[in-house]
């Protein structure tokens, strides 16, 4: 017997060695099976773009992040019209019974800032007819006389466009939800019919 025992020692027999299902090793490379990275590892698939500053600053109306309408030490709200201004207050107090602030992502511009916006909106769209239907002129823009506000996020501009006309607020635009301007009879009239995008406001052909 114990010849046959050395014999299949010898031969290393397969009833003697680990079946594939076997307990493994320490040390053994599992590594297709941990865990995948937590979101907090990996890095974000999408940051929200802000308009490269240049000599521009704060003083022509950039924004910095996390600006509400309350914000008054900040030129692109505190130079807004003293009229939306008041309204878009009056309309964050009561959104912040819902849960809801009121971002200003865009607000009063210099004319220096809407031309480098409107410059930039060329170079992307490829044409001036197409950057205009998202970018006015120095002097026809609302932004540079303080009657526009860009506000975010989405569930703003959502309950924005739902309230927004009892406090004269409202959107002019269809392909943009963020922008916003006074229309004082809205609260008795609503809002007025929105143009499909500024090409065909009026304003805009001056």
């Amino acid at each position: 017997m114990a010849v046959l025992a050395a014999i299949v020692v010898a031969l290393g027999h397969p009833l003697l060695k680990p079946s594939s299902d076997s307990t493994a090793t320490p040390g053994q490379d599992f590594s297709p099976f941990l865990p995948a990275p937590s979101l907090s590892d990996r890095p974000p698939s999408h940051a929200p773009h802000r308009e490269s500053r240049g000599a521009l600053d704060e003083s022509d109306g950039v924004v910095p992040d996390g600006v509400t309408v309350l914000d008054d030490e900040v030129p692109a709200v505190a130079n807004l019209d003293a009229e939306l201004l008041d309204a878009l207050r009056r309309a964050a107090q009561n959104a912040a019974d819902d849960g809801i602030t009121f971002t200003v992502n865009s607000g009063w511009r210099s004319a220096a800032y809407q031309k480098e916006l409107l410059r930039k909106a060329v170079a992307q769209h490829g044409s001036e007819a197409e950057a205009a239907r998202w970018v006015a002129t120095a002097t026809t823009s609302p932004h540079v006389a303080g009657d526009a506000v860009d506000i975010g996020p989405d569930r703003a501009t959502d309950w924005l466009s739902e309230h927004g006309s009892a406090y004269g607020l409202c959107r002019i635009y269809r392909n943009e939800p963020w922008h916003f301007e006074l229309r004082t009879d809205a609260a008795d009239r609503g809002c007025p019919r929105m143009y499909a995008d500024p090409t065909q406001d009026p304003r805009m052909r001056q």
